[in-house]
């Protein structure tokens, strides 16, 4: 079972408590890093902020990690059509507003707070917007990927 992302560092390998001094030293040296809206612009986001709130490898899965970002879309905003890497496994829940979305070429559809969808390896995510331009929506998107990936977003050329 994963950890709660509540009150947890935002770096786990593993599972082991053995050296607490290391675990901080990775969240502040990780917290330290350009994550937020910067990379949000930079993949061509419109009025997004992405943060990343917890990782690690997977202690019974070799090879592979968990990642979770927040989303955070401002009245209006979106991210460009993208996938991800092809070996990623994703879950996503709407926690706060409505976001529209389209993988591949199912329907578009709009998901309310408390409602998710699934992402499989390879799929292409069509449309992913906040379906209000008067109100903010946050999404927490859950990847299980491979631990060598290191780009989870890759916006279509």
């Amino acid at each position: 079972m994963a950890p709660p992302l509540a009150g947890g560092s935002l770096i786990r390998i593993g599972q082991s408590q053995e050296n607490p001094m290391k675990r901080i030293f990775c969240s502040l040296l990780l917290a330290t890093l350009p994550f937020g809206s910067a990379l949000a612009d930079e993949a061509g986001f419109k009025n997004a902020k992405v943060t990343l709130v917890d990782q690690y490898e997977l202690p019974n899965v070799p090879g592979k990690s968990l990642r979770a970002v927040l989303v955070e879309y401002g009245p209006g905003g979106g991210s460009p059509s993208h996938h991800h890497p092809s070996s990623a496994f994703i879950y996503a829940r709407v926690l706060e507003g409505a976001i529209r979305s389209k993988v591949n070429d199912g329907p578009e559809r709009t998901y309310q707070a408390g409602e998710s969808w699934t992402e499989r390896p390879g799929d292409h995510h069509q449309v992913s917007q906040n379906a209000s331009t008067t109100a903010p929506a946050k999404l927490l998107a859950v990847f299980v990927v491979d631990t060598a990936d290191k780009t989870i977003v890759i916006p279509d050329k």
